[in-house]
């Protein structure tokens, strides 16, 4: 049996199609199922819906043999336990850092609002500059408004909210996509499943990304 740990929302519903390819299609809709574990059209597969945040852990502890998460999830998570073998190429998005469109740089260290604090720990590191990292879980368009921060580093899609806050995207710290994950157990004890199912993937994610020119 593999078990595929997926999270609701945007990642579940553009990995589908990849997974249809594969030959792997759920059995019930996560959306009006009260499942947890939703078995699919093979015997051999069925799907995990968790949170997003915990994809890694249920995939590095054994408890998931595969899983798909953001990159931006990964790096915070830290990898370690994981195999990351495929770039599925979905759900692209920027992690950025961004303030206030009149932001008036001071002599003090500068404060930064986030919840990917190793991320921007690193972008920051990267450059030779220290920073005073607030981690938040929510609501990070706030921090600069209020003084909380000077600035965010946060995942930037369309930069609508960023916009709506009077704030604007400064400088980008990494593209994000969401990437297949593999327990590095499930890879040798369950090596035939797990390898054909990474073909299968890869050969899904090139033909999307030739329709898509």
């Amino acid at each position: 049996m593999l078990t595929i740990a997926l999270s609701k929302g945007r990642i579940y519903k553009e990995t589908l199609p990849l997974l249809a390819q594969a030959g792997i299609v759920p059995a019930e809709d996560p959306d009006k199922s009260r499942k947890l574990i939703l078995p699919t059209n093979r015997d051999d597969v069925q799907l995990l819906v968790i949170r997003a945040t915990d994809v890694p852990v249920f995939v590095e502890y054994g408890a998931a043999d595969l899983g798909v998460a953001g990159k931006d999830v990964l790096v915070e998570h830290g990898g370690e336990g994981l195999y990351e073998p495929l770039d599925l190429r979905i759900s692209r998005c920027r992690l950025m850092t961004a303030g206030p469109v009149d932001y008036q740089p001071s002599k003090r260290r500068l404060r930064i609002a986030t919840k990917y604090v190793k991320a921007a720990q690193r972008y920051f590191s990267e450059r030779g500059q220290q920073v005073e990292m607030i981690k938040l879980y929510g609501s990070m368009e706030l921090a600069p408004l209020v003084g909380l921060a000077d600035c965010i580093v946060d995942l930037v899609d369309t930069g609508n909210t960023l916009r709506a806050n009077k704030l604007e995207p400064w400088e980008l710290v990494m593209e994000v996509s969401s990437r297949l994950v593999v327990n590095k157990a499930s890879m040798k004890m369950k090596h035939k499943l797990v390898s054909q199912l990474i073909h299968d993937l890869s050969e899904a994610v090139d033909r999307q990304a030739g329709e898509n020119g």
